[in-house]
């Protein structure tokens, strides 16, 4: 289990425990649910690089309180 801590920027932080073997989807999925707003709206980025949503946590080597960046489209 780790715990991911999501930034939008707009004074909301969302900290979020998850597998390392989750994909980006599945933590859209997290977020939405504790945020409220649907998972297809959200973006998930570190500095320029945007995530994909089918490739997995342990392959983008996000580690235990890693921050990324949230924003919504």
């Amino acid at each position: 289990m780790i715990e991911v801590v999501l930034n939008d920027r707009l004074g909301k932080k969302v900290r979020v425990k998850c597998n390392d073997d989750d994909t980006i989807g599945d933590l859209k999925k997290l977020v939405a649910a504790q945020t409220g707003t649907r998972a297809d709206k959200i973006r998930i980025q570190k500095w320029y690089n945007v995530y994909k949503d089918h490739i997995t946590l342990k392959d983008y080597e996000i580690h235990d309180g890693m921050g990324l960046e949230l924003y919504y489209s």
